[in-house]
């Protein structure tokens, strides 16, 4: 007889977009339900609820702590603007759920050290909300290069930009919201590159600040532990290729456009041999990372081996650097 999986409940703390997007993948997510959504508003959870949800089986909250404390929940997407995944992330940690804390994971290396200390001395699982990592198409990267078809990875170029003509009070641009395109688009570049070439040593960044003291766009070197450099471009001025090329001493990949949640790569190699392959993901690609961590959940794991912990907390590192040499400060880095 075939042993039953338990289904994974899971609450939405957020209403926003990226919520929205999440939700929607949890209906193309084998064994996982959405039982309980929180706003600030409880009309704004009801909506929510009975558009993703049920009217019937989706429960409604008017505050995150009421979704933190709800007995039925085994695991809360935070899905709120940066600045407020620290105490978002702590609070349903102290109520004993799991997390899977969107990114970027906090504002700083300080905040995200606060989670992952509470999650491991609670025993419960967290996660940076990396969706891309668990993409069929970075599966197959990875594969190739296993294989040793392109050679030995040395050099990586990533970047990620659009044009944006939000204003100033926009989660974008708003310093109060954690605006600007490092943590909101840079963190995508750096994280991949960090998948393909290992722990980052240094870096250096150059940038430009927009009228609210936020960065607008900014490039970065990396130079990891191996000896690899990559390349990171990110902005909110500009609409980039948004491609990633992995280059090796035979060949290299390119991801296609958008490399964070495309199924088209691209295999080219020294002798002028050329092929595409396609790798179809889930729906809007976001049911891979819940199905990481429901598999997580159920085999008893405090943290994927695919995004571990300490590596969420040294790239946030990382961006903090970057962020002090491009001059971008927020209340939290005061606070500190």
């Amino acid at each position: 007889m075939t042993a039953t999986v338990p289904t994974i409940r899971w609450g939405i703390l957020g209403t926003g977009k990226i919520a929205k997007a999440f939700a929607t993948a949890l209906k193309d997510t084998p064994d996982a339900v959405l039982t309980a959504v929180a706003s600030r508003r409880v009309d704004s959870a009801t909506a929510f609820a009975g558009e993703y949800g049920s009217h019937e089986l989706t429960k409604s909250h008017g505050s995150y702590q009421a979704l933190a404390d709800d007995p039925d929940v085994d695991a809360i997407y935070v899905a709120t603007p940066h600045p407020m995944h620290r105490e978002n992330a702590l609070m349903c940690l102290n109520a004993g759920k799991a997390v899977l804390v969107e990114k970027a994971f906090t504002i700083n290396r300080r905040e995200a050290e606060e989670i992952v200390a509470l999650a491991r001395a609670k025993k419960l699982f967290a996660m940076e909300a990396m969706w891309t990592r668990f993409h069929p198409s970075l599966l197959e990267a990875k594969r190739i290069i296993a294989s040793g078809e392109i050679g030995t990875v040395a050099t990586i170029q990533a970047d990620l930009g659009f044009y944006s003509d939000a204003g100033p009070e926009h989660r974008l641009f708003n310093p109060a919201l954690g605006g600007g395109a490092l943590l909101d688009l840079g963190i995508y570049p750096l994280s991949i590159a960090a998948y393909f070439l290992g722990p980052v040593a240094s870096v250096k960044a150059a940038g430009q600040l927009g009228p609210t003291g936020v960065d607008v766009q900014s490039s970065f070197v990396l130079t990891h532990e191996n000896g690899g450099l990559s390349s990171c471009n990110t902005s909110l001025l500009a609409r980039t290729p948004v491609e990633c090329t992995i280059c090796g001493s035979k060949g290299f990949i390119r991801l296609h456009s958008r490399f964070h949640n495309t199924q088209d790569l691209t295999v080219e190699l020294n002798d002028g041999s050329r092929r595409t392959v396609n790798t179809p993901r889930i729906g809007n690609g976001y049911a891979h990372e819940i199905i990481e961590v429901n598999r997580c959940l159920r085999e008893g794991l405090l943290e994927s081996p695919v995004m571990p912990l300490d590596e969420t907390v040294a790239l946030m590192g990382v961006l903090d650097d970057i962020r002090r040499q491009i001059g971008v400060v927020y209340d939290a880095d005061r606070a500190a």
